[in-house]
């Protein structure tokens, strides 16, 4: 009776072992999630975040994944004790973060890039075209010609003072990018980093001299603006609705997003600056219970691929982007062919850009 009563419990017992790694989840597909892990995330990130696609490959990973979105020049400035992980849009903030976190030397990873362009009303970039701003390299797609577009804005040119713009009566007044908030918008901040390359003669600033050379424009390129918007998300779901400015920067990810979706507007037209900074989203672990999902978002097949349904280049996945949207090249240039990326400031130079360009 002993011995049967031994071999039954041992039955029970195994039982629930077995149930109980059958519900922890091991990392593998298939899994429950059972890590639920809490970020804060550039905007841009969002839609991928919350892709039900997205939900389920990390929930088979055996994460449980909320967010929310700040932005990332001043998730530094947010109580990082609160989070398990901060994902800004660059290298640049995201040093900053594991500083003020305490966590210097962290697993950083970088699962996916995503250069910034210009999106464009097809009048807007006729017009910039015809006025030797722009070069079309298609129907719904050129180049921003740096050099001549901040010798316009220097000169407080505007839309009038174009050639071939009187027909078109909703261009007016100054010619200007809208663009982000630089001091705390990753966006607006590479704006700031790669014109004031382009007006340092095609050079990194890197100190006192170099910003006082440069101010003054980069002043007149974001006091023309007015309000400045704190992440790319508004000015971009207004340009799609048919309002907001003839020029918006955005990321690649937002259009190409869009363009997979088939939902662009049919006037619109991307234009990339021939001169740029790439925008490495970097996924700092601020807790070890994030510590492995920059890599497995990095890494991971599935993860990859859903990154560039919504618009990312994977890290070193070139091909994978290429040949993800090789249906829509009248708007993208997968290649980047005849963009020259640049390098940004340090922290402090790029903050002290902005502050001078805020007044």
């Amino acid at each position: 009776m002993r011995r049967i009563l031994a071999i039954a419990l041992a039955v029970l017992l195994l039982g629930g072992v077995i149930y109980i790694v059958a519900f922890r989840g091991d990392g593998g597909t298939g899994g429950t999630a059972t890590k639920t892990v809490h970020g804060v995330i550039g905007s841009e990130k969002s839609e991928y975040f919350r892709d039900p696609d997205v939900v389920k490959a990390l929930k088979d990973k055996g994460y449980t994944v909320q967010t929310e979105t700040s932005g990332s020049w001043a998730m530094d400035r947010l109580a990082l004790d609160k989070y398990d992980f901060a994902f800004p849009g660059s290298s640049e903030p995201a040093a900053e973060i594991e500083a003020a976190a305490g966590v210097k030397g962290a697993q950083t990873a970088k699962p996916f890039f995503s250069p910034l362009v210009v999106i464009a009303r097809a009048n807007a970039a006729k017009v910039l075209a015809d006025g030797g701003l722009v070069k079309m390299t298609g129907k719904n797609s050129g180049t921003l010609l740096m050099g001549p577009y901040l010798k316009a804005a220097g000169e407080d040119r505007t839309w009038q003072q174009l050639p071939g713009s009187a027909p078109y009566a909703e261009l007016t007044g100054t010619v200007f990018i809208k663009t982000t908030d630089p001091a705390t918008s990753n966006s607006g901040a590479l704006f700031l980093a790669a014109t004031s390359n382009v007006a340092n003669d095609n050079k990194v600033v890197a100190d006192d001299a170099a910003i006082e050379r440069t101010a003054p424009l980069m002043r007149k390129l974001i006091s023309v603006q007015g309000a400045l918007e704190p992440s790319t998300d508004d000015p971009f779901r207004a340009f799609i609705s048919g309002s907001g400015e003839p020029l918006i920067l955005a990321y690649e990810s937002q259009v190409a997003a869009l363009v997979q979706q088939k939902q662009a507007p049919g006037d619109m037209v991307v234009l990339y600056p021939d001169t740029t900074v790439n925008s490495p989203h970097t996924f700092v672990p601020i807790k070890e219970s994030a510590r492995e999902l920059g890599t497995l978002l990095a890494t991971d097949p599935k993860l990859r691929a859903l990154a560039v349904k919504h618009g990312f280049r994977p890290q070193d996945g070139v091909p994978e982007f290429t040949a993800a949207t090789a249906a829509h090249g009248a708007y993208l240039n997968p290649e980047l062919t005849g963009i020259r990326q640049v390098s940004a400031p340090t922290v402090k130079i790029l903050m002290a850009l902005a502050e001078r360009a805020k007044g």
